[in-house]
């Protein structure tokens, strides 16, 4: 029987943190800037956790559970 993989996409873009959450981060932050507000591309800029109903898709998909 071969091993379980991690998904590549879920490693690269979650991370957890020493309480067990899984942190991620903000979308729509890559370009097209220039309409968007200061206070806003600030606001993107800091990570954020996922939603305690999405949490147990992405462990399944990092292969904690």
């Amino acid at each position: 029987m071969p091993k379980m993989k991690t998904k590549s996409s879920a490693k690269k873009r979650f991370k957890i943190t020493g309480s067990g959450k899984i942190k991620r981060k903000h979308a729509f932050k890559s370009h097209i800037l220039t309409k968007k507000s200061k206070k806003r591309k600030l606001k993107l800029t800091h990570d954020g956790l996922v939603h305690k109903n999405d949490e147990n898709n992405i462990r399944e998909q990092l292969r904690l559970k």
